[in-house]
């Protein structure tokens, strides 16, 4: 079992699994929160690449709340 944790940093760039993987989530939980405009991402023109702020990420972290028992 890998217990290491993406360390989410400003500034920097992450792909939608290296994302996934920083939340503790599935690439398709990933791709539903991105649909859904939960996080937002940058995409390029004519390209399937997505990219993923630090920022975003953090920002969406920011915009959730603890439940107790969760």
């Amino acid at each position: 079992m890998n217990t290491n944790k993406l360390i989410i940093e400003d500034g920097a760039v992450y792909s939608r699994q290296e994302a996934a993987e920083a939340l503790g989530i599935s690439l398709s939980t990933l791709k539903r929160l991105i649909a859904k405009g939960h996080l937002q991402v940058s995409k390029p023109d004519g390209m399937r690449r997505v990219f993923i702020t630090g920022e975003s990420i953090k920002a969406f972290l920011q915009g959730t709340t603890i439940e107790k028992g969760a």
